[in-house]
């Protein structure tokens, strides 16, 4: 079914998270929306939510370039030929020290946080120049902002994102084509349950131990929504987050030094 003359976005990561709540308020925004995401369950449970007539489904591993093209196309043609935004979403973390992760675990945060970015920011350019206004938004995250222990390669692929997305906003405005960084604080979503194959303990353990806030997937997707109508390149979700932002650059010796103390633990 096509999307009738709709502004239309792609969602990567949409079955679950950020990625459904996003979905969730662009539908409830008059947009078309793309479905993609390896969970079948989850993509035919937001189906049942969204109303087939509002999306198309995307069965996609960021991973796949082949995928990707494959999966932009159908939409394309569910679309109408456009694609309003392209919401790289999908991204997973393992938590533990650096030295108990696998490399397993390693190589899957690269493949999807980066990779899987990177993929889709390029396989989605023909759309996103073939659709005037368009924008192209990377979710990236505070640990971007500095090096989160017992998160350091979750934290090393979300710097790659966030200097993926300072460049591409400087080199896609020659296609008239927007970029949008989106960086939450702790948000309520499955990520937060990630742990490794050599600890028990996960992120929200951490959380729980510093008395940090954690906030919801309808206040990131409002930041996604308010980014669009928007001229900044950084969104940061969550009044802890925009703490840290400043802290980060005006106090990194007092944020180094808080963050010390989560490895006492």
């Amino acid at each position: 079914m096509g999307a009738d003359g709709r502004k239309a976005i792609f969602i990567t990561g949409a079955a679950s998270g950020i990625g459904l709540a996003a979905a969730k308020r662009f539908s409830k925004e008059g947009w078309f929306v793309g479905l993609a995401d390896i969970d079948a369950a989850g993509l035919k449970a937001a189906l049942g939510a969204l109303g087939a007539g509002n999306v198309s489904v995307h069965k996609l591993d960021v991973r796949d370039r082949a995928a990707w093209k494959k999966e932009l196309a159908a939409f394309g043609k569910a679309s109408g030929g456009r694609m309003d935004a392209l919401l790289n979403n999908a991204g997973v973390a393992h938590f533990g020290y650096f030295e108990d992760q696998t490399d397993d675990e390693a190589d899957r945060q690269v493949d999807i946080n980066i990779k899987g970015v990177i993929n889709g920011a390029r396989a989605g350019l023909e759309l996103l120049k073939a659709t005037p206004g368009s924008t192209l938004i990377n979710v990236a995250s505070c640990a971007g902002l500095f090096g989160a222990p017992k998160m350091a390669v979750y934290s090393a692929t979300k710097f790659a994102v966030k200097g993926l997305s300072e460049a591409l906003d400087i080199e896609y405005a020659r296609h008239g084509v927007a970029v949008r960084c989106i960086m939450p604080w702790f948000v309520d979503t499955p990520i937060l349950n990630a742990g490794s194959q050599g600890s028990n303990e996960n992120i929200t353990d951490s959380i729980r131990q510093s008395g940090s806030e954690v906030y919801t997937v309808e206040e990131a997707s409002d930041v996604i929504w308010r980014s669009l109508h928007g001229k900044d390149l950084h969104w940061v979700v969550g009044k802890a987050g925009k703490r840290m932002r400043f802290a980060a650059r005006f106090m990194p010796g007092s944020v180094r030094k808080q963050l010390k103390g989560l490895t006492q633990a």
